[in-house]
């Protein structure tokens, strides 16, 4: 056996197979929660979500969509607002995420990063986002730009999601919709297309044993010193 004396032998745990491969899941629909980052009326990020959206439905999923119009800058209302409480529930429902963004100067949009910024990482002793998928799309007013989806996945990673591979990137997304707001067929639509699919799989092989994917080493280490700190605390 390796010589590890660093390592705590008491919170160290082997690899378990029948945790990573249950014998029984679930079957209802994978629930996924969509934001979009933009507040006007022809929203580019909000058309490209309701695509997702539909696309999303046609492989079985459930699908919800939040209105960031009322959400207050972060820090600027309590915890309890109706906006902040509707977007918290939202993100508890999931098991799987979307975020839409347009690029603004280069990066996502303020309206877009304050809701993420709403999303505690933890939510008394539960992480709302730990271990939930997450799919990353923008859109453009001008040409192929990936800032905002780069961005985006560090926000992701950050907030502990399982960032899915495939992302969407829609460049002068002016000229992708038509007058009723539906994408036209593109290898940009068909990009989304694949996105969706292949959340819906991440979603569908992950979501049972998420909280087992992300248990981490340290943070069973630190809780346990913790109790023990307690315990004998005179």
């Amino acid at each position: 056996m390796p010589d590890t004396p660093a390592l705590d032998d008491t919170q160290f745990r082997a690899i378990d197979p029948d945790a990573l491969f249950p014998a029984s899941r679930r079957t209802d629909p994978p629930r996924i929660l969509l934001l979009y980052g933009s507040l006007r009326q022809r929203s580019f990020s909000r058309l490209a979500a309701e695509e997702a959206a539909r696309i999303l439905q046609r492989l079985g999923a459930e699908t919800r969509m939040f209105n960031p119009s009322g959400l207050p800058l972060p820090d600027d209302a309590p915890a309890d607002h109706p906006k902040v409480a509707e977007l918290r529930d939202l993100v508890t429902w999931c098991d799987g995420m979307v975020w839409s963004s347009p690029e603004r100067h280069g990066a996502m949009t303020g309206i877009m990063k304050a809701q993420i910024d709403w999303i505690p990482l933890s939510l008394g002793a539960v992480r709302p986002t730990q271990g939930k998928t997450l799919a990353v799309m923008q859109v453009s007013g001008g040409s192929q730009s990936f800032n905002a989806v780069n961005q985006l996945r560090v926000l992701g990673r950050w907030m502990r999601c399982l960032t899915i591979p495939n992302q969407s990137s829609v460049p002068k997304a002016f000229q992708q919709f038509d007058a009723a707001g539906r994408m036209k067929p593109s290898s940009y639509y068909d990009r989304i297309v694949d996105v969706m699919e292949e959340l819906v799989k991440f979603t569908v092989l992950t979501r049972d044993i998420r909280e087992h994917l992300v248990d981490r080493y340290s943070e069973r280490k630190e809780s346990a010193e913790e109790l023990l700190a307690r315990v004998n605390r005179a």
